[in-house]
């Protein structure tokens, strides 16, 4: 049982003891460091904050935990239920709150659950903010309202439906060229939100919708992070139905990948290739990932005549480099989709539309399409941490070793060779240290990632 707490927010497995997992007390204890960060930062006038969660388990409990806590500091609630993350993030700008929480641990399996905490602006809180509301947990000074001046809660559950909108209005996304298409589409929601969500824009684009795992029970019907391990059910799935393609979002709908039609994966790292070769095309200009992301965003955004940025792991860095480079997209290879013309976060919803405007365009399948890019491959491995295992050391030891190689040490360390890279740093959301490595072919990404192994094991007595 774990409990994270970062400047990106607190993460902990549900149940056991106060401080050791993410229990009832943990959550009324961080959500009233940020309701007092808010206060000791907002305008002085009555405050509002959006909050919406994924459909997990855990997910009502901790909204009433949370919402409870917000109003009796004064401050008014704007309950989206369940929802996604995209869409409060939408959401806190329309309703002109002063910042937002979404519950939900992401791609972490249903025994977690996080809060993720907004801003004004409707984008996560940089490293000052979180460190700020990190002190004042601890510090556990909260000063509530008095019974008079106790927030109010209002429910408001047509969000999905105003987000679906939002994409239908974009400037490049037309629903009409997607409708003549009368595409096919597998959806698994992994029985939360995006079960909900994706298929309702769907249904607004005119596209056939087989549903896969789409009732929001929390139940998930398997590890929701969206890898090729994970996936047969909906590969079948595609190829049984004779559907043009498979699409796949983790539980809170920022992150998102598709299944060709012939039951292949798409492949998670070039989602954001493939709408930023549909952007691009229509308005040139600059694109950022971050360092675990593959190199075929660089090759594309230069065919098309921009320059590409790689940033530290994380959304609030990568959209802190977007905002800098005025990049027109960007995102992580996760297959999370950042478009500023939509919003500084990841959109599963924007992603989907993105892609299904450029397969129309260029009036291909998707493995055709997916062949047309950079051949990469990409091999992604953890270890567990232990409390003996001195990180920091490791990660030296290993630029060390490379110093002679193109060395990056924003974020862990990344070892840019000529044909392939390795990045190695500790994850922000979970207890491990996060090994990706990308080459030419697959054999020869597994093959570095098996020596980067044993060297990290050897350094760690392991």
């Amino acid at each position: 049982m774990t409990l994270i707490k970062s400047i990106s927010g607190i993460r902990g497995t549900i149940g056991g003891k106060p401080g050791e997992n993410l229990t009832p007390l943990d959550a009324v204890r961080f959500a009233a460091a940020y309701g007092t960060w808010l206060r000791e930062n907002g305008s002085g006038t009555r405050l509002k904050v959006v909050v919406g969660r994924d459909a997990r388990l855990s997910g009502q409990m901790i909204q009433d935990l949370v919402v409870s806590t917000l109003t009796g500091l004064g401050i008014d609630i704007i309950d989206l239920g369940l929802s996604t993350t995209p869409t409060v993030e939408l959401a806190v700008p329309l309703e002109k709150a002063d910042g937002g929480i979404i519950l939900t641990a992401s791609h972490n399996p249903k025994e977690w659950n996080a809060l993720k905490l907004l801003n004004e602006k409707g984008e996560f809180l940089d490293a000052g903010a979180g460190a700020e509301i990190l002190r004042l947990a601890e510090a556990e000074t909260f000063e509530f309202a008095e019974v008079d001046q106790l927030g109010e809660r209002t429910v408001n559950d047509a969000y999905l439906d105003i987000h679906v909108d939002e994409v239908l209005g974009l400037e490049w996304v037309d629903a009409a060229v997607i409708r003549e298409q009368k595409f096919k589409v597998v959806v698994d929601g992994v029985n939360s939100s995006g079960g909900i969500a994706i298929p309702k824009l769907l249904d607004a684009l005119g596209v056939e919708v087989v549903r896969l795992y789409c009732e929001p029970t929390g139940h998930f019907p398997h590890n929701p992070e969206p890898l090729k391990e994970h996936l047969g059910d909906i590969c079948e799935r595609v190829v049984a139905e004779k559907a043009d393609l498979g699409i796949v979002v983790d539980p809170d709908v920022d992150r998102l990948a598709f299944i060709d039609e012939k039951g292949g994966m798409f492949g998670e790292e070039y989602t954001l290739v493939a709408c930023a070769d549909y952007v691009l095309g229509k308005s040139p200009g600059n694109t950022v990932s971050n360092l675990s992301s593959t190199r075929a965003l660089r090759d594309v955004t230069l065919s098309h005549g921009g320059r590409y940025t790689a940033a530290a792991v994380g959304e609030v860095n990568v959209v802190a480099a977007m905002k800098e480079t005025k990049a027109v997209i960007g995102g992580e290879g996760n297959g999370g989709i950042i478009y500023p013309a939509s919003h500084f976060g990841r959109d599963a919803l924007v992603g989907t539309a993105l892609f299904l405007m450029l397969l129309s365009e260029r009036q291909t399948r998707v493995s055709e399409l997916r062949s047309s890019y950079p051949a990469y491959f990409m091999s992604k491995n953890k270890i567990q941490l232990t409390p003996d295992l001195n990180v920091d050391q490791i990660l030296e030891g290993m630029a060390r070793k490379y110093e002679t190689e193109e060395l990056n040490t924003i974020d862990g360390v990344k070892i840019d060779f000529s044909d392939c890279w390795v990045h190695l740093r500790k994850s922000n959301t979970e207890p491990i240290i996060r090994i990706y490595t990308e080459a030419a072919t697959q054999e020869a990404a597994d093959n570095l990632a098996g020596k980067v192994l044993g060297e990290i094991r050897a350094l760690a007595g392991l």
